[in-house]
């Protein structure tokens, strides 16, 4: 049985107060919530028995695998997104400055947090101290929340240009864009900073993460949730559905003199953020929905089982790697100048 105190490194402190997840689901004895008492904490990814334990050896090896594709693809595939803007024409627009910030959003995480995350699988363990622990927590939740609010901020600027089209050059001029990108991150350090005061950015050995702790404040944790995620992805869902109203208006040739036309392009660039929208809500509901419920009710902790607190912080990570590939799948563009530069490439090579 391996204790809290070997779970984590020395210079990364477990800095107490219940999780209210269980870690272990065997022996009564083994059964307990993470707390930072001298109970030790177990992790079975090194095999030490534990009937019924989460953390077998393929379950780490499966993480591990699950991150290191994403690792892959999100470097690659955002790379190829903001190679692609800045070399295509067509795509160097004013909205797309939102789509390049996501997809740099999208690359912190590859760059630095996930690769200290796979060491930790492989450790079993934390081993990079408690400095890269902050470091790496700090830069997970700029990536977080900077995400969801370039997303918002795609959904205000479709919502603008195809609703609001004769004012759309005057908001969305190339100076105000770049103004409403830099509001975008400097929102996103702001809501971020808080998380060192409340000591919030722990090593979380489930999930082998250093990572916002959910249980440290309850009302932090249901504050975190409804403006970093509920608020976002309202404004998002109403900018989206005005644009579906719209569309189903003009399809239907209601009131036609009054309607604005939407071009066929226009369309398929707003289905494409549309996916991309629905899919970063599919990926983080899970892990924001449970720490809300357990926010909002301790007790709710102890019923959600550990493979699923696990399974819902990985399939957050997984997102970020989708946007690049969804964009090659929907816009024509995109995938035109994927082609392009990697066939730039394999010539360069040759």
């Amino acid at each position: 049985m391996h204790s809290l105190e070997r779970r984590l490194s020395p210079g990364c402190k477990w800095y107490g107060g219940p999780s209210f997840f269980q870690v272990s689901h065997g022996s009564p004895d083994a059964g307990r919530m993470v707390e930072g008492t001298d109970t030790p904490l177990r992790n079975h990814s090194s095999g030490d028995g534990g009937k019924g334990e989460l953390n077998f050896p393929w379950v780490a090896m499966t993480l591990a695998s699950v991150l290191i594709t994403t690792i892959v693809v999100d470097i690659l595939g955002n790379l190829l997104v903001i190679i692609s803007v800045f070399r295509n024409r067509k795509l160097r627009k004013a909205g797309n400055a939102f789509v390049v910030s996501l997809a740099i959003a999208d690359l912190l995480v590859a760059i630095y947090p996930y690769p200290l995350v796979l060491t930790a699988i492989f450790h079993n363990d934390w081993i990079m101290g408690d400095l890269h622990c902050q470091v790496s927590g700090f830069i997970m939740g700029l990536s977080v929340i900077g995400s969801i609010f370039n997303i918002t901020g795609i959904a205000i600027n479709r919502y603008c240009y195809i609703c609001h089209s004769l004012k759309y050059d005057k908001l969305f001029s190339n100076k105000n864009t770049m103004c409403y990108v830099m509001l975008v991150w400097v929102l996103t350090t702001l809501a971020i900073v808080p998380n060192w005061f409340v000591e919030s950015l722990q090593y979380d050995p489930r999930v082998y993460s250093c990572t916002f702790a959910q249980s440290v404040n309850s009302l932090y944790t249901i504050t975190v949730v409804v403006v970093h995620f509920i608020l976002p992805i309202a404004i998002v869902t109403y900018c989206y559905l005005r644009i579906w109203v719209l569309v189903i208006q003009v399809r239907r040739r209601v009131k036609p003199d009054s309607r604005p036309k939407i071009k066929p392009h226009d369309l398929r660039n707003f289905l494409t953020m549309f996916v991309v929208f629905v899919l970063f809500a599919v990926c983080w509901a899970p892990l924001n929905l449970i720490g809300l419920a357990v926010a909002i009710d301790p007790q709710l902790g102890q019923a959600i089982p550990e493979w699923l607190f696990t399974a819902s912080y990985f399939m957050a990570y997984f997102n970020s790697c989708l946007n690049a590939v969804i964009y090659g799948v929907l816009n024509h563009n995109f995938r035109k100048e994927y082609k392009r530069i990697i066939l730039g490439i394999f010539k360069l090579q040759c």
